[in-house]
Order: structure tokens, then C-alpha cells, then sequence
């Protein structure tokens, strides 16, 4: 059996395999249970696998990498097309070993397992903030239907509501004011929560060079540095920083037909939780421009004078993330007086 590219639709416990030979002819087909899937691999010779970038799709990638295979991973959204007939296992794997093939396809960084493991700290830390901010709400909310306003952000929360249950002026009963307590000290432990998972995440950035040199942008501190390098991986996989810039959804989504373009919106595509990191250091950096004199706040101060604020933060991300790719692809540290060299012919 001569088979030079798969594809594997993954799961949780059975996995179907589609093969093909150098002539496109289907050679296999068939369904692997998870105990069986390194043993049945490490007896085929080296070939193309292709899967879809959903869960553990970059441990099997890594698992089958060790036993000499070519592995590479697609976003399910390119994969789609390529499924003929009605949606099952066998028809997922097919197309999955068709779309693998074609020369222009896309393909997703395989990650290892260090990024894998900071990744898995901002996901964590990102669902405690939410967590935090949803009881911060609820508290506020109470409060509110007897009549007590908080100003907003979470820290008055903690620095108000102590005052408030103690004061017998608010008439307010015993059982809300023990629950009142109870909820913010709940707040505290988010908070604690939050905190130390950021301690952990600033350890391995510090530790990270890469990750070091990106947080020298304005804009970029080490919790965003430390998400980028990790996410991105090998930044090299782009041909170029608008590649980066389109895999983070910071480009004009495009709608043109009959020769005439038409750009909207940015395309918001890729990780929502990087862009946002970015959009965010980009807004700090507009907010703050207005006192700075330098090159680089002057074009920002000309943009804010024809164009809405929003679109100037965008644009900002956007050279961020262009920045970030020429130093992790040039593995140089960010120059803030840096002008791109002309060549007069």
C-alpha cells in the first residue's frame, strides 16, 4: 500500500483516516480507535497528513511528526469546501486529504508544547476576568435595587461595599448584607485569581526573548508580547507582516465586483482574544499621543484631525503587528527612530 498523503477527521475516541497515493487514487479508508492510532502510523511509511486546527489537533500533529511523517493543519473554514456529498466522518477525512494537497492551501503553525502551555494560562486567566467582571456587575446590580450606586470600575466596588452593609442608615436587611459580603469576598478571590495567573505569564515572558523584544513597542506590554509569541510560533510561516496583520482580522474586509473594490470594516478573523489585546494597547497609545512630540505621535495627531479615533486605533494595531513580524522574522529589537531605507535609482 503506496500512500503518500492522509487525511484524519479528529475526535475524542474514533478517528477516520482517508489515504490517497502520488496519483490521487484512494487506498484507504479506515477508522481508528485512539489506542490504535501511533501503532498504525509508526508501520506506514513517511507521508503528507493533514487535519483541521480544532482540539488536539497540534498534540497528534507533534505525535505524528515524531514518527517521521509531514503533518500539517488546516482551518476548518478551508476545508469545507472540498466536503462533496452529506457531512459524516468519511466524507470530513476525504475532503481534509483533498484540501491538504492543493498548492495554494493555507496551513496553521503547529505549536509546541511550551506555547500550548502559556496559551492555556491566558485562556484561564481570560475566563476569571470575565468571571470577575460578571460579579462585579451582579454586586452592582443588588445594590442598585435598594437604591445604593457604585461608581463604576471594579475597584470601588471593593472600596464601597464594606461602607455601605455596615451603614444602618441603608435599612438594608441582614440576609442581603451577609449576602453582599459573601459575593465580594468572591470578588477578592477572582481577583487573587487573576493576579497570580498574570505572575505566572509575566515569568515566562521574562524568560522569553522573543517575547521581551515585542513588549518594547508602545502598545504591546508583556501580556499581549507573551500571547503573540505564542500563538505565532514560527513568524516565518508568513510571507509577510500584511499576512500577520490579515490573520489577526486588522485588515479592511474586502467586497469587490466588476473591477470596482470596495473595502469595509476590518475583517475581525483569527483569535478575537489577540485582537483585542492589540486594539486595547492601540487605544492606549492614541489616548496619550497628544502630549508626545515625536515622529511617530505626529502622524498619529495628523490621523486623529480627518479620520474617527476608532480607525486611527486600528491603525495602530495594525502597524503593531506588522512590527512584531519583522522582529521576530529579523530576531532585531524595536528602534523607535527606525526609517526604512530608499534606494534611488
Amino acid at each position: 500500500m503506496n500512500v503518500t498523503t492522509i487525511g484524519i477527521d479528529l475526535a475524542k475516541n474514533i478517528f477516520q483516516v482517508h489515504g490517497v497515493n502520488e496519483h490521487g487514487k484512494t487506498v484507504l479508508k479506515k477508522q481508528l480507535k485512539r489506542h490504535q492510532m501511533v501503532a498504525f502510523f509508526a508501520n506506514l511509511p513517511p507521508c503528507v497528513i493533514g487535519m483541521e486546527a480544532c482540539a488536539s489537533a497540534h498534540f497528534w500533529a507533534r505525535k505524528l511528526q515524531a514518527l517521521g511523517h509531514t503533518v500539517r493543519l488546516m482551518a476548518p473554514q478551508f476545508v469545507k469546501p472540498y466536503v462533496k456529498t452529506n457531512k459524516n466522518d468519511v466524507a470530513d477525512a476525504e475532503a481534509i486529504c483533498e484540501a491538504v494537497s492543493r498548492p495554494n492551501m493555507r496551513f496553521v503553525p503547529i505549536k509546541n508544547a511550551d506555547q500550548q502551555a502559556v496559551l492555556a494560562l491566558h485562556r484561564a486567566r481570560q475566563g476569571f476576568v470575565r468571571a470577575r467582571t460578571a460579579q462585579a456587575n451582579q454586586i452592582r446590580g443588588l445594590l442598585g435595587e435598594f437604591g445604593l450606586v457604585i461608581p463604576q470600575g471594579i475597584s470601588s466596588i471593593t472600596q464601597m461595599v464594606h461602607e455601605l452593609i455596615e451603614d444602618a442608615d441603608h435599612e438594608l436587611p441582614g440576609s442581603f448584607r451577609l449576602l453582599i459580603q459573601r459575593l465580594t469576598d468572591h470578588l477578592k478571590e477572582l481577583d487573587r485569581q487573576v493576579e497570580e495567573l498574570e505572575t505566572q505569564i509575566k515569568a515566562w515572558h521574562h524568560a522569553n526573548d522573543a517575547s521581551r523584544r515585542l513588549a518594547a513597542i508602545p502598545g504591546i506590554g508583556p501580556i499581549t508580547a507573551s500571547a503573540l509569541v505564542a500563538s505565532i510560533g514560527d513568524a516565518r510561516s508568513f510571507s509577510n507582516a500584511r499576512q500577520l496583520a490579515a490573520w489577526l482580522g486588522l485588515v479592511p474586509r474586502q467586497h469587490s465586483s466588476g473591477g470596482k473594490p470596495t473595502l469595509l470594516g476590518i475583517t475581525k478573523r483569527g483569535d478575537t482574544y489577540l485582537r483585542t489585546l492589540m486594539v486595547h494597547g492601540a487605544r492606549a497609545v492614541v489616548r496619550y499621543c497628544v502630549n508626545k512630540d515625536d515622529a511617530f505621535s505626529g502622524w498619529l495627531q495628523r490621523l486623529l484631525t480627518r479620520r474617527h479615533k476608532n480607525v486611527a486605533v486600528v491603525a495602530v494595531a495594525n502597524r503593531n503587528a506588522r512590527i512584531a513580524w519583522a522582529l521576530l522574522t529579523q530576531g532585531t529589537a524595536f528602534r523607535s527612530d527606525y526609517a526604512p531605507s530608499t534606494n534611488a535609482e
